[in-house]
């Protein structure tokens, strides 16, 4: 079971970037999914999370600005990000909360389990 990240990069103050998370693997079930950030001498911090019936919450610093959504067909969450500025640049993890079978076994946990995707960079100057 894996959480694969894609879309960062270096972008402008007032540009947009968009990024996407696929999980894959042995999943039964996907709980919440969110994306989390951490910046050069900071704690990592929720950016964004989506639960299964589609509630969202968001960090005070990025409402109005960022979006979360996800695809459940396609086991996927995205964060797209609009209006960026210099403050919004860190390492940003996806995470999702999942109840996935043990390898190579059809037995499942009895609790769902955090898992987190590969950081990526977004740097947004000035």
């Amino acid at each position: 079971v894996q959480l694969q990240a894609s879309g960062g990069g270096l972008v402008q103050a007032g540009g947009s970037l968009r990024l996407s998370c696929a999980a894959s693997g042995r999943i039964a079930i996907i709980n919440t999914m969110g994306w989390y950030r951490q910046a050069p001498g900071k704690k990592r911090e929720l950016v964004a999370s989506v639960s299964s019936s589609y509630s969202t919450n968001y960090a005070e610093s990025v409402k109005g600005r960022f979006t979360i959504s996800r695809d459940d067909a396609k086991n996927t969450v995205t964060l797209q990000m609009n209006s960026l500025k210099p403050e919004d640049t860190a390492v940003y993890y996806c995470g999702a909360n999942m109840l996935a079978y043990y390898p190579g076994s059809p037995v499942l946990p009895s609790d769902p389990d955090d898992y987190w995707g590969q950081g990526t960079q977004v740097t947004v100057s000035s």
